[in-house]
């Protein structure tokens, strides 16, 4: 994986899949996560605290996070030079 500086890392949580067990929770060490009481599924709170490290995404029993980096705009989206035709 490659390395990523703070603030250049998209947190995408899917809650239709998300049970709140909290394991993506425990495992974050930048703490950039937190459990919703009221929808009951993880949010991203501090995404710019976020150092790529994937353990939520790995620890997730359910897939339902997704990490990925941002572009140099700041940006998630593939660029349109990426796509494939």
């Amino acid at each position: 994986m490659a390395k990523v500086q703070k603030g250049q890392t998209k947190i995408t949580i899917y809650p239709d899949w998300c049970k709140g067990c909290g394991l993506c929770v425990a495992f974050c060490p930048g703490k950039v996560l937190e459990l919703d009481p009221v929808e009951g599924c993880a949010k991203a709170i501090r995404e710019e605290d976020c150092i790529n490290c994937g353990f939520c995404e790995l620890h997730c029993p359910d897939f339902a996070i997704v990490i990925t980096p941002k572009d140099s705009k700041g940006s998630s989206e593939p660029n349109e030079g990426s796509k494939k035709s």
